[in-house]
């Protein structure tokens, strides 16, 4: 599987996954990759798992266009990924 290509505003991701329903005990494989969306190397190796399991994993490399590959064999999966969002705290000002 493939996303579509997005803008990356800080290079930094949280990557939620779950691999559950292994189908064939120990042949259970989720692979996410983010690639380039300008050339289609891979740039960060975010999961390599074998089995059942969950986690978070933190990547970074720097401000581009990703995509993602998902490539999963006999496993059901779920993968998030989250960019975080950059800002500043305004002082409240009371009435």
């Amino acid at each position: 599987m493939q996303t579509e290509t997005f803008m990356s505003d800080t290079g930094s991701f949280r990557v939620h996954w779950e691999t559950k329903n292994e189908s064939l005990a120990g042949k259970g494989t989720l692979k996410v990759a983010f690639r380039s969306g300008d050339s289609g190397r891979i740039i960060i190796d975010a999961v390599d798992r074998r089995g059942v399991g969950s986690d978070t994993a933190y990547v970074g490399d720097q401000v581009r266009w990703y995509y993602l590959t998902i490539d999963a064999a006999n496993i059901e999966w779920s993968v998030t990924v989250e960019e975080p969002v950059l800002g500043h705290t305004v002082p409240r000002s009371d009435p």
